[in-house]
């Protein structure tokens, strides 16, 4: 017998329940919401979700993290929607996470969702447990007929952003990730940066709303536990099983857009073929199809795209698709512990990288290029890279975005703080216009 109650309804304005289902689900205390924004993905299962009520949950630190959650997916065979914070690299390897810590988010959390409301073209697919199945009908009512006024609140009080690391130490350290690829210890390096802000308070959902509608990315996310927040504008997939197939999507490489079209145009031909940018992409390709061949059959890792320029509304990217077919009687969460932390976000060879970068950043990167998604009963996911993302613990009055970028032997620091700027361009805007 199944766990869940399964009800659609077609709708023609599905754009109003879009725009109504996020704001009739924050008066539940635990929230994930996923919104693709109808970015023409090559794997795509909706084009939103959102999933609400704790049943039963897991939040852990580092220690066994993994083996608790496979024994909690395991055992629930239920969609189980969550996150994964970077620091999760001190399970699978011998690493420690000592740097300081504002946000104070646990280092994994997974929830068996008690509401789960599915949409997909005109349709809105309810997955209700079975204990509130009966308040399907009302519950659809009053996401039609939300009323946004509601939930609009005054505006937020300024937030004055800091930087955690200020130019010229930026620039020191990258010298210092420049010159441990001279001498061999690692090929590429991610570097990150924290820009935060103490005593301070924001409205998340409206914060939210304003980052999603001037990024518009395929893997938005809003994310709430009690007082902990993630407000996410991410571009980027992490992993994706769909029955034996993994997708794995990294992004390396940026550039500018223009509202110039042919200015535009010209930087997206550039960045195909820029040297520098397509090394650091095909860099983390391999490092990629050498996670994915732990868990692979032999000879079905392959590179489906490479470096293709994908526009966002701020940014061109460089996206590279690896897939792969997994071994018979593999555990779901077997593929992602062999292939964490995404190595968009570490740099290679992984583990020297991870050590590095663990030295000379000055914040514990926490959820920030972690990932966040949800299994489902089948065993299948879908995880995202957090980047682009404010997280907010609200208790504390802490607001924090952080930005890195690919550090290569032909890096040079001012374009690489240049390009971190680029990217903490919507976080900085939405916090200090919303």
């Amino acid at each position: 017998m199944s766990l869940r109650t399964k009800r659609t309804f077609f709708v023609e304005d599905i754009e109003k329940v879009k725009n109504h289902l996020l704001a009739w689900g924050q008066q539940y205390e635990t929230i994930v919401h996923l919104d693709s924004n109808e970015y023409e993905q090559t794997y795509s299962s909706f084009d939103c979700v959102l999933a609400v009520e704790e049943f039963t949950s897991i939040k852990t630190d580092s220690f066994n993290a993994f083996e608790s959650l496979k024994e909690y997916q395991s055992y629930t065979k239920d969609y189980l929607f969550g996150y994964l914070s970077y620091d999760l690299k001190n399970d699978t390897e011998h690493l420690k996470s000592q740097n300081f810590d504002g946000l104070l988010f646990p280092e994994m959390y997974f929830f068996q969702p008690q509401k789960i409301i599915f949409i997909k073209d005109n349709e809105v697919q309810f997955l209700y447990l079975r204990v509130v199945d009966d308040e399907i009908e009302d519950d659809f009512e009053d996401i039609i007929n939300f009323n946004l006024n509601t939930i609009r609140v005054a505006k937020s009080a300024t937030v004055r952003i800091k930087l955690r690391t200020h130019k010229d130490e930026y620039h020191r350290k990258v010298t210092q990730v420049i010159n441990h690829i001279h001498r061999g210890d690692i090929y590429e390096a991610n570097f990150c940066q924290e820009f935060y802000a103490e005593n301070a308070e924001i409205n998340p959902y409206a914060t939210y709303t304003h980052l999603n509608k001037i990024s518009k990315p395929p893997f938005a996310t809003f994310f709430k536990n009690d007082d902990l927040y993630l407000l996410s504008a991410s571009p980027e997939r992490y992993i994706r099983k769909e029955g034996t197939k993994i997708i794995s999507q990294p992004i390396k490489g940026t550039a500018k857009r223009y509202v110039d079209k042919v200015e535009d145009d010209k930087t997206a031909y550039d960045l195909a073929r820029d040297e520098k940018e397509r090394s650091e992409n095909i860099m983390i390709v391999d490092l990629v199809r050498n996670d994915l061949s732990r868990t692979a059959k032999k000879g079905t890792v392959r590179v489906e795209e490479l470096c293709k320029v994908y526009p966002f509304e701020q940014v061109h990217q460089l996206i590279s698709t690896v897939v792969s077919e997994i071994k018979e009687d593999i555990h779901p969460v077997d593929v992602i512990r062999d292939t964490f932390p995404m190595g968009s976000m570490t740099g290679a060879p992984k583990i020297s990288a991870m050590k590095i970068i663990e030295n000379l950043e000055n914040t514990k990167r926490g959820l920030y290029s972690g990932a966040v998604g949800y299994f489902t009963p089948d065993g299948d996911f879908d995880f995202n890279v957090v980047i682009r993302s404010i997280l907010y613990n609200q208790t504390q009055k802490y607001i924090s975005y952080s930005v890195g970028g690919a550090i290569t032997a032909k890096s040079i620091p001012e374009k690489e703080y240049e390009e971190c700027l680029l990217k903490a361009k919507a976080m900085k805007y939405v916090l200090t216009n919303t």
